[in-house]
């Protein structure tokens, strides 16, 4: 509680005597918070204790720098912040604090999405920010509509609502239409992003995973280029592949 509250007055001190804090607005940190948010996932994509350590301080003070910014307009303050929060878990955990009980983790999130329902009156979709990675956006989606029933009973099941969806998307390719082929990409998006929830995993991890692989592979082609005196524009697509395919046992 000594390092909450001092974090604090540092807080509102560099409001009052820093040229560039007192600059700030809600609007004008929103993107540096998106920023300071990617680079804590990308710190847990690494495994990095120490750079979790620091990321998490960073978004930490994002935190506690909008509930100055609140308080300084007699909006709120951080303390009302917490408190909420506080609130709210408890409300929603009815399993942990009321005579209620959840199994296991699926039914908790069909808890939580229930009890939010009941207390906002929103729609069961409510509360997935449009301005999310599309990847996450439509995992959420597809979590919360799940939370009510509505949800594939396997990923085998899936697996023909996809063919579906290539098969409509090929067609607008032998068709030329743009704008449908869009559409049907997106669809198919969808599908695999379902298919990925279905299995356990997150469709923005497993993409980030394998653009990272991508980085590495190509990387290594590039350096084995260089030795050789050659660049990607000199070989044949045919010479690029086998360079592509040596890069796997690098990086498998």
């Amino acid at each position: 509680m000594e390092a909450f509250s001092r974090l604090r007055d540092v807080v509102a001190e560099l409001r009052q005597q820093c040229p560039w804090d007192r600059s700030q607005t809600f609007q004008s940190l929103a993107p540096l918070t998106w920023e300071e948010v990617a680079e804590l996932l990308e710190a847990i994509e690494q495994a990095n204790p120490d750079a979790i350590t620091e990321e998490l301080g960073d978004v930490l003070l994002h935190v506690f720098f909008y509930a100055q910014l609140a308080q300084e307009q007699g909006l709120s303050d951080i303390e009302k912040v917490v408190e909420r929060l506080i609130h709210k878990l408890i409300a929603r955990h009815p399993h942990v604090y009321g005579e209620q009980r959840a199994m296991d983790a699926k039914a908790v999130i069909a808890q939580w999405e229930a009890l939010k329902r009941q207390q906002n009156s929103n729609s069961a979709l409510a509360g997935v920010p449009e301005r999310l990675s599309p990847f996450i956006q439509a995992h959420r989606l597809q979590e919360k509509a799940a939370a009510w029933g509505f949800d594939w009973a396997s990923p085998q099941s899936m697996m023909p609502k996809l063919y579906e969806e290539l098969e409509e998307m090929r067609q607008a390719l032998e068709q030329r239409d743009s704008t449908r082929a869009a559409q049907e990409l997106g669809d198919v998006l969808f599908v695999l992003v379902n298919l990925a929830r279905h299995l356990g995993l997150h469709a923005e991890r497993a993409l980030q995973s394998t653009n990272r692989k991508f980085r590495q592979r190509f990387a290594w082609m590039e350096s084995e280029l260089e030795k050789q005196q050659k660049d990607f524009r000199s070989c044949s697509i045919e010479e690029l592949e086998r360079y592509w395919q040596a890069s796997k046992a690098y990086f498998p």
